[in-house]
């Protein structure tokens, strides 16, 4: 049995008329003798309009009662999903993320997924049913719903993907793929029909929206390629593979990200030890650690570390504590972006590095940190010279 597991986005979602074309798609599909597993995200702002209800009632909001009250746009979706379907003559059944199997870790609001058990799915599969799973969701090895964070339906999609050994995995949003920098800001913004695993990760991490990194790498592990199409603007797609030796090389895309705090503190030990702690536990993820360990005599380190604020769900909740607990030794800078390179064997040499050192010293863009690896050269400027950056890197590396 061939299986193929479809992802439609909110946006894709956002209404009856819309679900009913996406009930028609499905059908189209599983009508070519595969069995067919749609996983949906809540209907267009439904999630925020939820956390806006959450927020009426208090600033900070348990976590557990978060994700309890978050999963419910995804179980809205998925049952009139089901309806749309089995109106088209097709059986349907809705699953929630922990009836689907979507084993997670403990941690309310951004959850890792840690295992699938794919059973009940599976045997509604042999039964000749369409199975939509609600997204963003599953369930602790405590048995406590948890939510997957930004991008949790595409990590949905493609574990369900691996744990069925589906042939490909199908991601529908508005946006018919992925391209070399974002449309918006760069009319001449190049489609992408095709790009690795590693460079697709490297663009989530570096900002880009169209797939979510955790759910790229479940991908790769499993090698199963990704299809990301628009819903409505069948044509063009991007489709996210392991890529043959020596057919990609150079830089593919530009990208930036505007959603970055700098934190600069000078800790004792034991609150350094706290902080890797604490931020551990809240499962934030830092870019670009600087640490200083003290001179001799003295009991001070120094350390500086980037935040995507935008991903941690409590930042506001996340930042006081902060300021509460070190308030005296801590400073938190929002003014700053960073705009990146991705590509492959970027770091063969230093040219590429240069190149664009020399060219953003020209227009005037001051550089106030360098991070890279094997796919990624990452540079933070301000954040009001972000998009010139961009639009000056496109043109010289990607035109």
């Amino acid at each position: 049995m061939k299986v193929i597991v479809q992802k439609y986005g909110g946006s894709s979602v956002a209404d009856l008329s819309k679900i009913k074309k996406i009930a028609a798609m499905a059908a189209e599909v599983h009508q070519k003798n595969y069995a067919v597993v749609v996983v949906v995200s809540a209907m267009g702002k439904t999630t925020n309009s939820l956390i806006e209800l959450a927020q009426q009632l208090s600033s900070t909001p348990p976590n557990r009662e978060m994700d309890m009250l978050l999963s419910t746009g995804e179980r809205i979706t998925m049952s009139l999903l089901c309806i749309a379907l089995n109106e088209l003559g097709l059986n349907a059944i809705s699953l929630t993320g922990s009836q689907a199997g979507i084993i997670t870790n403990d941690k309310h609001n951004d959850a890792r997924v840690i295992e699938v058990r794919p059973f009940r799915i599976q045997d509604e599969l042999e039964k000749g049913k369409i199975v939509v799973v609600g997204g963003f969701q599953g369930v602790s090895y405590t048995r406590d719903i948890t939510t997957l964070g930004r991008g949790g339906s595409d990590t949905s999609a493609v574990a369900l993907a691996a744990a069925l050994d589906a042939e490909r995995c199908e991601i529908y949003s508005d946006v018919d793929g992925v391209y070399s920098t974002d449309p918006s800001i760069e009319k001449e913004a190049k489609h992408l029909p095709e790009i690795s695993y590693e460079q697709m990760q490297e663009m989530s991490f570096a900002g880009a929206k169209v797939l979510n990194a955790q759910a790229v790498q479940f991908a790769k592990e499993a090698n199963i390629a990704i299809y990301a199409r628009s819903a409505f603007q069948p044509g063009k797609e991007t489709i996210v593979r392991k890529m043959p030796p020596g057919v990609t090389r150079g830089i593919t895309s530009v990208v930036y990200e505007n959603d970055l705090v700098k934190i600069q503190c000078s800790l004792t030990a034991e609150q350094f030890d706290w902080l890797m702690k604490y931020l551990s536990e809240k499962q934030i993820a830092l870019k670009e650690l600087k640490f200083t360990a003290p001179p001799e005599g003295e009991v001070l380190s120094t350390a500086s570390f980037l935040i995507a604020y935008k991903n941690v769900y409590d930042w506001a909740i996340v930042e006081k504590e902060l300021q509460t607990t070190l308030h005296k030794t801590i400073a938190f800078d929002y003014s700053l972006g960073a705009v990146s390179l991705i590509g492959e064997g970027l770091n063969a040499d230093n040219s590429a590095l240069h190149e664009t050192l020399c060219l953003l010293k020209k227009n005037g863009i001051a550089v106030l940190g360098i991070t890279t690896t094997a796919f990624r050269i990452s540079l933070l400027i301000g954040k009001q010279e972000l998009i010139p950056a961009v639009q000056l890197l496109h043109k010289q590396w990607i035109l």
